[in-house]
């Protein structure tokens, strides 16, 4: 079985997957009720303060075998940034972004 196989076989990789295909091939970008992204953590951490992070369009590493590390309250921070600044949204919108703490 190949890598790209085995990461079907880890949850909650698959049922992730299953929801973005849902957003992006069901929901699509012409719904005219529902404007949607998906951000997408690598291995989620527990870190008591923000730090810098990076947004990619897809991901730069491999979630089974190397995986980045993101930190929830990042997750959250950009989630919020997603919500509030208008400029954000508009550059995100019906994407699934793919957020990385920066490697220090």
């Amino acid at each position: 079985m190949g890598k790209d196989h085995l990461r079907y076989l880890l949850p909650p990789q698959k049922d992730n997957e299953e929801a973005a295909k849902y957003l992006s091939n069901t929901l699509g970008e012409d719904n005219s009720k529902i404007e949607w992204a998906a951000v997408r953590p690598d291995t989620l951490i527990n870190k008591e303060k923000e730090s810098e992070y990076e947004i990619f369009k897809s991901p730069k590493q491999s979630p089974v075998f190397d995986a980045g590390k993101t930190s929830r309250i990042n997750v959250a921070h950009f989630m919020t940034e997603l919500l509030c600044k208008e400029e954000m949204w508009e550059k995100w919108k019906y994407k699934m972004p793919v957020i990385y703490n920066t490697r220090n």
